[in-house]
């Protein structure tokens, strides 16, 4: 199937690794332009290598801390000057902060709020000037299961996180009309190296995979996978929508 990808400018935030770096390769694996963005700027370069081996369309990448406006503005400026309107943009932030409630701050819980949703309506509003005038865009939220089954310790994910899929629903009924999707995808445990760090030691390992109904931690070609089909031109008809990359941890329909 034809993904309807090709040429198409696309965004991927936090993408030197993880999750977003498995999309941004699926994207650039069907021939999209593809800007990636990471804070390290030696794994930035090497990812933006390892993208340049295989891609048909152009990557670029830059620096930025999504938690700085300035960061965002700039990295975006730049994008735009080389590509010219986005079609595509994937929101995503890193690993939140493990803790219950009394571990955590005011001031921590602003820097929650603005990594995992400020961040992510910047970025939007940047992009929608030009998705409107092309009649054309996919917006699309990384979050978690978090948004509707939330993890034990990871309160932060579980507040935050469940504004932005507020915000995904009301805006895409918002740009329906203008050929604009927007929709949230939700990994469950999927193998990067966040969660190997997270597993390395613990002694319910196999509780925790034998929690997923398939008892098996996800692949990230399996995430990207779902993700770059929700961006393509094939999911014109699909928005609004959360869909569960997890192996069917989700208990609740």
């Amino acid at each position: 199937m034809d993904l309807g990808l090709k040429g198409k400018n696309a965004i991927v935030l936090a993408s030197s690794k993880g999750l977003g770096k498995s999309v941004a390769v699926a994207l650039a694996q069907e021939g999209a332009n593809v800007a990636i963005c990471g804070r390290d700027k030696n794994t930035l370069e090497a990812t933006k290598k390892e993208l340049e081996k295989f891609a048909s369309g152009r990557i670029i990448s830059g620096t930025c801390n999504i938690m700085d406006a300035g960061d965002r503005r700039r990295f975006f400026e730049k994008v735009n000057a080389a590509f010219g309107v986005i079609d595509i943009l994937v929101t995503n932030t890193g690993g939140p902060d493990a803790g219950s409630f009394g571990d955590f701050g005011l001031e921590d819980w602003k820097r929650f709020y603005e990594s995992m949703f400020l961040s992510a309506v910047d970025f939007i509003q940047m992009v929608l000037p030009g998705m409107k005038d092309k009649a054309f865009g996919r917006i699309l939220a990384i979050t978690s299961v978090s948004v509707k089954q939330p993890v034990d310790n990871l309160i932060s994910s579980n507040a935050v996180r469940t504004a932005l899929l507020g915000l995904v629903k009301s805006l895409s009924n918002e740009l329906a009309p203008l050929g604009i999707t927007v929709n949230n995808i939700m990994p469950g445990y999927t193998m990067t190296d966040r969660l190997n760090q997270l597993l390395e030691g613990n002694p319910n390992v196999d509780k925790l995979k034998d929690s997923v109904p398939m008892k098996r931690f996800g692949k990230v070609e399996e995430f990207a996978a779902a993700a770059v089909f929700l961006l393509s031109e094939r999911a014109s008809y699909i928005t609004g929508q959360s869909l569960a990359v997890d192996g069917g941890l989700i208990k609740g329909y």
